[in-house]
C-alpha cells in the first residue's frame, strides 16, 4: 500500500517494525510489511528513522508540493530490481529479441487504440466515417510492423516513422 502524508501537522516516525503516523492527538501505525511506498507532501514531517526504515525494506519516499507533484525522492542505494530491469533491456536491446520485445508492445498499442476507437464508433454514429477513416490509418500502420527485423537501433528510424 503507499502511505500517504498530506495533513498539515503530520508526523511520520519509526516505532519498532512499524510507520506510525500522528496528527495531534491521532495515532496510526502501519506495518512496515505492507507498505510499498511513502509520499508526503510539505508541511508534515519525517524523522531520520523512519526514514532509514523504508531505506532498510527498499520503500521509497517521494516528497510532494502543496498541489501533489512530487519535487524529491528518496530511495535505496544499492543495486535494486529497477536496475537490474535497466541492465537487461540494455542487454536485449542490442539483439533482435530486443525488437520483437519493442514491436509486440507497439503492435499491442495499436491495437487498445483500434478498439477504442471501435467502440467509440458505435456510440457516435454521426461521426462514423470519420472514425472509420482513422481505424483504417491505425491498421495500416499496425500491419507494416509485421515485416520488420534486425536491431532497435537498426529500425528505430522506420518504428518512429509509423
Amino acid at each position: 500500500m503507499q502511505l500517504v502524508i498530506n495533513t498539515y501537522g503530520s508526523y511520520l516516525q519509526k516505532n519498532g517494525d512499524c510507520f506510525k503516523v500522528k496528527k495531534d492527538d491521532q495515532v496510526f501505525e502501519v506495518s512496515v510489511k505492507k507498505v510499498s511506498s511513502i509520499m508526503i507532501t510539505t508541511a508534515a514531517y519525517i524523522t531520520t528513522d523512519a526514514i532509514k526504515l523504508a531505506m532498510d525494506h527498499n520503500i521509497d519516499i517521494i516528497f510532494l508540493d502543496e498541489f501533489g507533484d512530487p519535487f524529491g525522492r528518496v530511495w535505496h542505494s544499492k543495486l535494486g530490481s529497477t536496475t537490474l530491469i535497466r541492465r537487461r533491456q540494455l542487454e536485449i536491446a542490442g539483439i533482435e529479441d530486443g525488437l520483437k520485445l519493442a514491436v509486440s508492445w507497439v503492435r499491442n498499442k495499436f491495437d487498445n487504440q483500434i478498439e477504442l476507437l471501435k467502440r467509440l464508433r458505435n456510440t457516435r454514429t454521426q461521426k462514423s466515417a470519420e472514425i472509420t477513416a482513422y481505424i483504417e490509418k491505425l491498421e495500416n500502420g499496425r500491419s507494416s510492423l509485421d515485416n520488420i527485423s534486425g536491431t532497435i537501433d537498426d529500425r528505430r528510424g522506420t518504428i518512429m516513422g509509423i
